[in-house]
């Protein structure tokens, strides 16, 4: 990868490889570690609470089942769901193949943010930049391995923004058309495309009118203007279509958002970008020595004075990145608090783009290109870092079921866990279900599941007659294991009220655990 960003030159050719080697070269090379990247670890972290949800509650045998369910269940768009299902109904429901849609529009970014900035700025260099961002950014490549909407959201985004950038520089009927499609696309991935696209539509429709967006280079002609408002009318058109099942959905699962303080939150937004979704254990030293980097070269770039066309393309991935991340910045002010940073993903699209422009601007030369190949090279350490550090990976729920599986029989056993451990667990150890409120259970094991910090009675017997049988740490998920000689009574709400973290709990038996709904048998009565 080093390679390939340092083969950047003033002239935007490479350096001592231009006889040898076709001008592809490193656009290949790219793709081919963004694959590896992407592809080689695919199945290394478990499914966490998102990914598990999927295949335990909302992909069924049937599409239309399926759809009903995201209805119900999600806050998302349908497009995700309906690849997710064919890709169930080939492949199965395996980490892999549920992953693996992620990963390939995740590989596929990489080209098209290369051809987003040989659009910015016609230059080879701010193509390979932006690849090599692109490729090898931690954030990127967590959710290109994640079995959720967002890569596909960030795939889409980074096409329409691709298919904007031409229509812009000529507004053919073809290329209208292609960003229409893109831009549909993209709404219906994720409903935060809205604030990506909508800068795009104002863009397109008043081009003439802003100054900055005049293209003095020739492009293709264009076309009328009752063209590109009817282009623009249809995206828009998209989006009123999916207002319906967005009030259907009602924000369900969102009500984390608002618990989470709104400093943190704007907080988490650059070091996501800097170090990744799970990126904090390294602390601020490591997210300001990335953050120093990239102000180096943006500083640089603009000390050394950008030339007309890139001042026009770094102008319009502001304006983009600015709309995509600020606009629900400012919604939260009206009421509308859907603010989580990973759904602000796709716009860092546009943020590579403007960071890829602005450090391999022509007169930074070999100190712009030397700035870039530190940002790029800093993003392939952490994320190679993420592999190797389990305290950068998702919870491995996988590892706890493996433990469980090694316990009392499933129909002897009552399993209390945090409510981000709930479907992981349904999905490994099949199958659990919630215990019904007010029931009560006849087992001879309990187990507590949860993550630091614990509670101050953590490890003690959750009910009489039960005592600690053993503690598991699994890279930070802590199993605390309780038996009796004998099956005994314990009641839901004894259970729900002794947990080891403080989270909201949810119980999980098997379908072969005795229960009895409603039943007022006392909590931890020796079963006659």
């Amino acid at each position: 990868m080093s390679a390939a960003v340092s083969s950047l030159a003033v002239d935007g050719h490479p350096v001592g490889v231009r006889r040898t080697l076709p001008a592809w070269w490193p656009l290949a090379a790219l793709t081919i570690l963004a694959a590896a990247l992407r592809l080689s670890t695919l199945d290394l972290q478990s499914f966490w609470y998102d990914e598990a949800f999927t295949p335990v509650h909302v992909l069924h045998a049937s599409l239309g089942a399926t759809l009903r369910s995201v209805v119900h269940t999600e806050n998302t768009p349908p497009l995700w769901y309906v690849i997710a299902w064919a890709d169930s109904r080939v492949l199965g429901t395996g980490e892999v193949a549920l992953r693996l849609p992620s990963a390939i529009v995740g590989i596929a970014t990489v080209p098209v943010a290369w051809a987003i900035g040989r659009e910015l700025t016609a230059r080879r260099a701010t193509a390979i930049a932006a690849a090599a961002f692109v490729a090898v950014n931690p954030l990127f490549v967590w959710y290109s391995q994640e079995a959720r909407a967002y890569g596909l959201f960030v795939f889409a985004s980074a096409l329409a923004m691709l298919c904007f950038l031409r229509a812009l520089h000529g507004t053919t009927p073809r290329r209208l058309t292609a960003f229409a499609v893109t831009a549909s696309l993209a709404l219906s991935s994720h409903y935060f495309a809205a604030f990506l696209v909508a800068p795009m539509i104002v863009m397109l429709l008043f081009r003439r009118r802003l100054p900055w967006l005049r293209d003095e280079s020739p492009g293709e002609g264009d076309a009328s203007a009752r063209a590109t408002l009817l282009a623009c009318g249809a995206v828009v058109l998209v989006g009123l279509a999916l207002l319906p099942l967005a009030s259907a959905q009602g924000g369900h699962g969102a009500q984390w958002i608002g618990e989470w303080a709104l400093a943190s939150r704007l907080e988490a937004i650059p070091q996501y970008y800097l170090t990744g979704y799970m990126g904090s254990p390294l602390g601020h030293g490591i997210e300001l020595l990335v953050a120093l980097g990239i102000l180096a070269g943006l500083g640089y770039g603009l000390w050394s004075v950008l030339d007309q066309r890139e001042e026009r393309g770094a102008l319009i991935a502001l304006a983009i990145a600015a709309c995509g991340v600020l606009l629900p910045i400012l919604l939260v002010a009206f009421g509308l608090d859907y603010l989580a940073p990973r759904n602000l993903v796709a716009a860092m699209i546009p943020v590579s783009a403007l960071i890829a422009v602005v450090v391999t601007a022509r007169r930074a030369g070999r100190v712009g290109t030397a700035l870039a190949a530190l940002i790029a090279v800093a993003g392939l350490a952490i994320t190679i870092d993420v592999d190797l550090s389990p305290r950068l990976q998702r919870g491995d729920w996988r590892g706890v079921a493996k433990i469980l599986r090694r316990g009392a029989p499933a129909g002897e056993r009552v399993i209390t866990t945090v409510e981000l451990g709930a479907a992981p667990l349904e999905y490994y150890l099949p199958p659990l279900h919630n215990l019904a409120e007010g029931t009560t259970v006849q087992v001879r094991e309990i187990v507590e599941t949860g993550y630091s910090p614990l509670t101050a009675s953590a490890g003690s017997p959750p009910a009489p007659g039960f005592r600690l049988e053993s503690r598991d740490d699994v890279n930070g998920l802590i199993v605390y294991r309780f038996s009796s000689p004998t099956p005994r009574t314990v009641s839901e709400t004894t259970l729900r009220r002794h947990v080891i973290t403080a989270a909201h709990p949810e119980v999980l038996v098997a379908p072969a655990v005795r229960s009895s709904p409603g039943a007022q048998a006392s909590p931890g009565t020796a079963t006659p």
